[in-house]
């Protein structure tokens, strides 16, 4: 089984591949739903590193609403119960060059924002997560430091205002923290104008918490995403991932990378985006005061829309990619399943083969159950998906769905694979018992649907094939910088699909 990890061409960027992550979710170990092995069991599925944050503290928390508070305090008192079997269980999961696995925890806080402080190690106190500020919190990490347990504290949900569980600015240090969480199913905190509006019941974005106001404090930060999601299912597609830059996949390499902000945020796809300036990864703090040798390398899960580059938050260059009609192929084929009636469970048994092509790689995109209310009735399980892939041509998965909940919300489950071949190539699906046929030339003229039965029943998506032109773009720009004292530069990436990617910024002294 061969998880796509891409590779960039940029010379920064040498011996490394990008690495796909959830670093901030839940399970029942506090409050959410499932098991912490489902949790464990869903992120291998489709991630390279994950770890499972149980909801520990809340040094400020409102005495009301009640009911709020009395969950709030419930979770708290479960995961300490279940501390012990969730530092064996992360230490079980971690295996290096297949999946890292890291232990955490969740801090709260209306005055300082909430944070997921995270140990380099399967093992770690929680008692830190009593401390009663945020400069506090970095007391008892840095001790630990010193101890041998190195540890990172991470915003997360940063767009909330500042007493309300958002950043606060005034606060922020990069020394335990050096990125913050952009995206996650809350909603994007790049800035006011972002897309993904926060819609939880905690509120709106506030423009004093985002990230460009972060950076034109001159603070110095890089950028994660990761879902939050709250049912055990790290990764859960389309609420957020932490991509990295790392030269292996283990606890030093991933750590590594995070530290010295070789990161990016990305909504779901794996989005493979690379920024070089004057030779410096994304994340690099360096002097120049002339010229600056600006490049850019994105490869899209799917059609790439544009690329923009950003100085001091404002555009400075865009572009996108102009596909190129050819016999062969080499890009991406995706298969969905899902819709019909919400709520009515269907069951998925899906074979794919490639007829006269190979499968490159492979990016499952399930969806776990997006249930965030404590409440919220439980289903029977919460591990559903598996998928196997037996051969350079053949590959099957199972999963589950209900339907959309509504029509603005995926709730679907996809499989993409990198495929090459040419137009003549066949996909060929078997999905519950009825079978299809398209060849790449017929998919590359658009999408194929197919029903499981009559009017309201399931269905099933062949997606458009999507060339390697359509999603591979290099960018070359120069440019002077400014008269400030320091400038920072990132990249942004949207697709066609309405998935995006950001990368940490680059800071360049003048």
């Amino acid at each position: 089984m061969a998880l796509i990890r891409p590779q960039s061409g940029l010379g920064a960027y040498a011996g490394m591949a990008a690495y796909a992550g959830d670093l901030h979710n839940h399970c029942a170990i506090s409050y959410g739903h499932g098991t912490l092995a489902d949790a464990y069991r869903n992120a291998r599925l489709q991630l390279d590193f994950a770890t499972v944050t149980g909801h520990a503290a809340w040094h400020d928390m409102p005495s009301e609403p009640a009911h709020v508070s009395d969950y709030h305090s419930a979770g708290f008192a479960r995961l300490r119960g279940h501390w012990p079997e969730v530092q064996r269980l992360t230490e079980e999961v971690n295996v290096d060059g297949s999946f890292v696995s890291l232990l955490s925890f969740e801090w709260h806080s209306m005055t300082y924002g909430d944070h997921c402080v995270y140990y380099k190690s399967g093992t770690g106190p929680l008692e830190p997560a009593q401390a009663q500020s945020l400069e506090e919190l970095r007391e008892v990490l840095r001790g630990l430091g010193k101890a041998g347990l190195e540890a990172f504290v991470i915003p997360h949900h940063i767009g909330y205002r500042a007493d309300r569980r958002g950043i606060n600015w005034n606060t922020y240090d990069p020394e335990l923290s050096p990125v913050v969480e952009l995206v996650s199913m809350h909603g994007c905190g790049e800035s006011a104008d972002a897309p993904r509006n926060y819609l939880h019941t905690m509120g709106p974005r506030d423009a004093g918490s985002m990230a460009d106001r972060g950076l034109e404090l001159g603070n110095t930060f890089g950028f994660i995403g990761s879902t939050d999601h709250h049912s055990a299912h790290p990764g859960s597609h389309g609420h957020g991932r932490a991509m990295v830059w790392a030269e292996e996949l283990t606890r030093d390499g991933i750590w590594d990378a995070i530290k010295n902000r070789r990161t990016y945020a990305a909504t779901g796809d794996r989005i493979m985006l690379a920024t070089s300036i004057d030779g410096h990864p994304m994340g690099a703090e360096y002097t120049n005061p002339g010229m600056r040798e600006i490049t850019v390398e994105v490869l899209g899960g799917d059609t790439v829309d544009y690329v923009e580059i950003m100085r001091n938050n404002e555009v400075i260059a865009k572009s996108g990619p102009t596909a190129v009609d050819a016999f062969e192929f080499d890009g991406m084929l995706a298969v969905s399943v899902g819709w019909g009636e919400v709520g009515v469970l269907n069951r998925w048994d899906v074979q794919i083969e490639i007829i006269n092509g190979r499968i490159q790689g492979v990016e499952p995109r399930f969806h776990g159950y997006d249930i965030v209310e404590p409440s919220a009735a439980e289903p029977d399980s919460f591990s559903f998906s598996h998928w196997d892939q037996q051969d350079a041509q053949h590959l099957s998965f199972t999963t589950e769905t209900h339907g959309n909940p509504n029509v603005l919300t995926d709730a679907t489950q996809q499989m993409a694979l990198h495929v090459t071949g040419n137009k003549n190539t066949v996909l060929s699906v078997t999905f519950n018992g009825k079978q299809v046929h398209r060849t790449i030339g017929e998919l590359l003229r658009g999408p194929q649907s197919q029903y499981l039965g009559g009017f309201l029943t399931g269905a099933m998506l062949l997606h458009r094939a999507v060339p390697h032109t359509a999603r591979h773009l290099t960018i070359e720009h120069t440019d002077t910088g400014t008269q400030a004292p320091r400038d920072q530069y990132y990249a942004r990436v949207r697709q066609h699909n309405d998935h995006y990617a950001w990368s940490s910024p680059t800071f360049i002294n003048n």
